[in-house]
């Protein structure tokens, strides 16, 4: 069974969503006067399916799922910040892909994460239809909820391809975007020290 199933959903099932969106693309297809009978497309809305369940498989995974009880108790005081994370989304708008990256950074109060965790966070969020500025704060509430910090922050960049292949058409325009709670929100030099570690060494 796929990984990005329901616990409670039957193979069958799965089969049957990629029987009900390889039609739905057959009509696409059709629409934009392509030929499903020709060798390239015929197996093109069915390979769509799957590979559209797969962008998809966030809305099949919940937080304690992704954590996996990787909370552990520890005395730490300063800010642990993981960035440069790399995430693949698709807008809600278009249904075309945004990539980019993402920093998070938490202040314990009293318990730590796995730091594969929050990878796992991101691309839970990241793997549903979204608009970015939703992703920030979903991926902030999560990391607040998992761990319960005393603050935290996430900064996102992103290239969003419904600029790049359509509308504006501007290749290297990307937008960034932020959630901050807690102490990183009330204490401006929290905020500015997790800013500062963010875009320290941070890839081009």
């Amino acid at each position: 069974m796929e990984e990005f199933l329901k616990k409670s959903e039957q193979p069958e099932d799965h089969d049957k969503k990629v029987e009900r969106i390889s039609k739905a693309v057959k009509v696409i297809l059709e629409g934009v006067n392509e030929d499903v009978d020709r060798e390239g497309l015929l197996d093109t809305p069915k390979r769509y399916a799957k590979a559209m369940l797969f962008f998809t498989k966030g809305y099949h995974q919940k937080l304690e799922d992704v954590t996996n009880g990787a909370i552990f108790s520890e005395e730490h005081d300063e800010i642990v910040v993981v960035k440069d994370i790399e995430l693949f989304s698709m807008c809600e708008h278009h249904m075309v892909p945004f990539h980019g990256r993402a920093h998070i950074g938490y202040l314990p109060n009293g318990h730590v994460i796995g730091l594969s965790k929050l990878a796992r966070i991101v691309e839970m969020y990241s793997r549903r239809l979204q608009v970015q500025e939703r992703l920030t704060k979903q991926i902030a509430q999560a990391v607040n909820e998992a761990v319960g910090a005393a603050g935290v922050g996430v900064v996102i960049e992103a290239c969003h391809m419904c600029m790049v292949m359509r509308g504006v058409q501007k290749p290297g325009a990307n937008t960034v975007t932020s959630c901050v709670m807690g102490s990183l929100k009330d204490n401006p030099k929290a905020r500015e020290e997790f800013l500062h570690l963010i875009k320290n060494n941070k890839k081009n």
